[in-house]
């Protein structure tokens, strides 16, 4: 019985050597938290108790509603034991966030004996918010109205004025909205821009963030009832309800369609859009509409003009082929399609089609459109055909080869020949060397090696 009792303890002792080394306990890790400083930093803490050494480390960040983290790569913990990962999140050098944005963080350990298995730790999310105030709010059905001067009659207006435009809209587009979105109120200039960060355009007056579902606007208590104010917060509202009509992973409308949208539910093809309009075509500068597909122009001259093109665009759409049609076209977005299929689908022509339909109803003289050009056709080899690649014209006076038929005049085809037959030998020979250079340098990374 004692040596049965001995013989398993023997073998329980050869089993439990044999367990690889490398198989040490994960990372345990602590409670994450998270702290923001509103226009400086978020930092961010990481309590973990390591049993092993870390090769490398990554902090993943996820902005809002992003399909996928950030990965920043951060200075490893050194050696074992107790340890607080911290990691500060710069909004002067790292990056812009918008306040109301929520960032969710985790931390990624790659063990030194084992980086292909890396450990990730739990999450941890923090809403980043502007605390500058002591914001007053006030929720609609879908709007909540954030405001910090001002009365209680102020908010409520600021609020009708918001879910009239969202309930309008989406009448229009035939979504429905089931997400609520923030409007947040600034009453001073210096606050506002602050708000949105570096690069925002002096004219701006409201900004609406499809991301994270939210209206920023500069609106003081005294001009709740002005008539721009009527104006701005449903083209700013619009845009967050066209984003919820053509949502997609793909691709994302031109933008004088989304901006077109706006302007048609709130201001409309005005006097004064359609004087602009009306100056630019006859002299040729209105810009094609396939130009404002992405940003629009930053002086205000171009970018005035970009709006009123956007308007007259929209509108031109509806009255020819009718309300309908234009919103079949944004909902098609939905479905993933690019601009051309889309127009196809929706108006039976396509994006440039249609652009071309609109310049000519406005009767534009044809605009110079800058950008990417076919490439003019140069000299060619005398052996080639010349022939032009299908779709590219060569400009006048462009040489042109005919094709080869024969020996040119006064060419010696020998000496052609001589001469392709060098060509490849020392072409051949270059390749040889090559090789034979590779495997004599392999041959001594082997020698140093063992």
């Amino acid at each position: 019985m004692v040596r049965l009792i001995a013989a398993v303890l023997v073998a329980a002792g050869l089993l439990l050597s044999s367990v690889p080394a490398t198989l040490a306990a994960d990372p345990s890790f602590g409670r994450p938290t998270a702290t923001a400083e509103f226009g400086q930093s978020i930092e961010f803490r990481q309590p973990v108790t390591l049993d092993e050494e870390v090769a490398s480390a990554e902090l993943l960040l996820t902005f809002a509603d992003a399909p996928g983290p950030t990965v920043i790569e951060v200075s490893p913990p050194s050696g074992t034991g107790s340890k607080v990962l911290t990691e500060t999140f710069s909004l002067d050098e790292d990056g812009f966030v918008s306040p109301n944005t929520r960032v969710t963080a985790r931390w990624r350990l790659y063990p030194a004996a084992s980086p292909e298995a890396p450990v990730t730790g739990p999450e941890v999310s923090i809403l980043y918010e502007d605390d500058r105030f002591d914001w007053r709010t006030e929720a609609g059905d879908i709007v909540r109205v954030h405001w910090y001067e001002g009365s209680d009659a102020f908010g409520a207006r600021a609020l009708t004025i918001a879910e009239d435009a969202v309930e309008s809209s989406s009448a229009l587009l035939g979504v429905t909205e089931t997400e609520p979105i923030d409007f947040y109120v600034y009453a001073s200039e210096d606050a506002f821009y602050g708000a949105l960060g570096p690069g925002t355009r002096e004219n701006v007056g409201g900004q609406a963030n499809a991301e994270i579902r939210t209206l920023f606007a500069l609106i003081t208590p005294g001009e709740i009832d002005d008539v721009w104010v009527r104006t701005v917060i449903p083209h700013e509202l619009t845009h967050l309800v066209f984003d919820t009509a053509v949502t997609n992973p793909y691709h994302f409308p031109p933008r004088w369609l989304n901006e077109g949208v706006a302007e048609y539910q709130s201001g409309g093809y005005d006097a004064s859009y359609r004087s602009t309009i009306a100056s630019m075509a006859k002299s040729g500068e209105l810009i094609p509409l396939d130009g404002l597909a992405g940003q629009f122009p930053t002086t205000f001259e171009r970018f005035n003009l970009a709006y009123a093109e956007s308007t007259a665009a929209v509108t031109y759409l509806v009255e020819t082929h009718g309300q309908d049609a234009l919103v079949q076209l944004v909902r098609s977005y939905a479905e993933g399609l690019t601009d051309d299929e889309a127009f196809t689908q929706a108006l039976g022509i396509d994006a440039t089609a249609f652009g071309d339909a609109w310049l000519e109803s406005v009767g534009a003289v044809a605009p110079t459109r800058y950008g990417p050009q076919p490439a003019m056709p140069g000299p060619v080899p005398s052996a080639w055909s010349g022939v032009p690649a299908p779709g590219i014209t060569p400009a006048p006076g462009a040489p042109t080869v005919p094709p080869a038929t024969g020996e040119e005049p006064g060419s010696d085809a020998s000496t052609d020949s001589a001469g392709g037959i060098v060509l490849v030998v020392v072409v051949l020979a270059s390749a040889v060397v090559a090789v034979v250079g590779l495997i004599a340098w392999r041959r001594r990374q082997d020698a140093a090696e063992s």
